[in-house]
């Protein structure tokens, strides 16, 4: 197993690749509780904290953007991505929106292209902006807090099980370092669900029975082939559609219903589930090996139960919902609102959940208080790769089988090339590794 400061291979440098970083156990969840150990490091009043964004899409650069409007003594000061015109376009849209553009100080010896761009990214940087595709986080995670870097990671933090126990090692470290660990899970900083979930756990409904979460909407982005680019470079153009790049639009997507049905719950997470799911409308082969719809049902130890239901079809009604369920009311959590003995709807001001997180990020970092969000975006992470495992093998997934899963969705290299396809996925002839 290579080192966690082994770079991937960048084709004629000679460099050796980087593999998929796993450990040689189950690192268990709770272990992310781990109570801090050292000091802090953080930069207190004006001082000027510089960000660097590693993978620059557009949610990379919309987290770029919010960073810099949540503070004002931030500026960019490195950017990384695999792709060139990737952080050109980046930097051009950032540089082009007033307000922000005087604090891109990006300079050419900062802008990194390549396997290992992060790197570069983080050694230049106090807080860094982790938005690639969701295959890389694991690495990038682990890099960033051995710098001793601030992190903003972006949903989901790893695709399969030994990259969720490679992050889940990575947050236990961050925590003895008094790193801060703010999750792209956005809506836990959306104020408006934030009082809707405060009423739900002081009892407005009840004891919770039951739970529903649906994400249904229609296709996304497809870039297309180019005849120049490996096979290597189409998938991670296209990412949404492999498995091992994205984790399949369950984790990529439907994980920000998953981590609220979670947190209704107290962030109490399911012990098993039970789903299916396959490909009706996106048969072409150019949509890789990802399905294009899940359902699935979670259950607690209590035998609460959560019906989970996820698709990507263009033409179909969409909708966006979650419900909690009690003995008294139902809460609607994407809609806040509660029916119960005392209806209630939120009224107050919604806010910008995606600056937000950056606010609360950087106002940590200056008092030295950090925020860890390590647990619930671990949990919510596992809760959306059970499903995903469930669906593609046909089987019931424990919560212990599933973070214990030897599955290892890397590629045997990185580099420039030729890359294997892993067939899609037939339950029941699938097998679960």
């Amino acid at each position: 197993m290579p080192d966690s400061h082994q770079t991937p291979q960048v084709p004629g440098s000679g460099s050796t690749r980087r593999e998929f970083l796993r450990t040689g156990s189950a690192t268990t969840l709770a272990a992310v509780a781990a109570p801090y150990a050292v000091a802090g490091v953080h930069i207190a009043g004006t001082e000027t904290l510089k960000v660097g964004l590693v993978g620059c899409g557009g949610r990379g650069t919309g987290a770029a953007k919010n960073a810099l409007d949540a503070d004002p003594n931030v500026e960019l000061v490195a950017v990384g991505d695999a792709f060139a015109d990737h952080l050109d376009n980046s930097l051009n849209s950032l540089r082009s929106q007033g307000s922000i553009a005087d604090r891109v100080q990006v300079d050419d010896d900062h802008k990194f292209v390549g396997w290992d761009a992060y790197q570069h990214v983080i050694d230049a940087s106090d807080v860094v902006l982790l938005a690639t595709s969701p295959h890389f986080r694991p690495m990038h995670v682990r890099y960033a807090v051995e710098k001793g870097k601030h992190l903003f990671v972006e949903k989901p933090v790893a695709t399969d099980a030994p990259g969720l126990r490679s992050v889940i090692e990575s947050c236990r470290m961050a925590r003895q370092k008094n790193l801060n660990v703010v999750s792209g899970l956005c809506y836990r900083y959306h104020k408006p669900k934030i009082e809707t979930m405060k009423r739900l756990h002081d009892g407005a409904i009840g004891d919770i029975v039951s739970l529903e979460c649906t994400y249904n909407t229609g296709g996304l982005w497809h870039r297309g082939r180019n005849p120049e680019w490996s096979e290597m470079e189409y998938q991670m153009r296209n990412w949404l559609y492999f498995t091992w790049l994205s984790g399949d639009h369950t984790a990529e997507q439907h994980i920000h219903s998953l981590d609220k049905i979670a947190w209704a719950m107290k962030d109490e997470y399911p012990t098993k589930c039970t789903a299916s799911g396959g490909r009706i409308q996106r048969t072409d082969e150019k949509y890789g090996n990802v399905y294009d719809h899940f359902n699935t049902v979670f259950e607690w130890k209590s035998g609460i139960k959560a019906f989970s239901s996820c698709r990507q079809w263009n033409g179909a009604k969409a909708n966006v919902s979650d419900f909690a369920f009690g003995t008294k009311g139902i809460a609607g959590l994407q809609a806040h609102r509660i029916k119960a003995e005392e209806n209630w709807r939120y009224r107050g001001e919604g806010g910008d959940m995606y600056l937000d997180e950056h606010i609360a990020l950087f106002k940590a970092i200056r008092a030295n208080q950090p925020i860890d969000n390590s647990e619930y975006m671990c949990n919510s992470t596992l809760m959306a790769i059970m499903a995903r495992m469930s669906a593609y093998t046909g089987q019931e997934i424990t919560r212990e089988q599933a973070l214990n899963s030897e599955e290892n969705l890397a590629p045997r290299a990185y580099e420039w090339g030729p890359v294997e396809m892993r067939p899609v996925s037939i339950p029941g002839i699938t097998k679960f590794l």
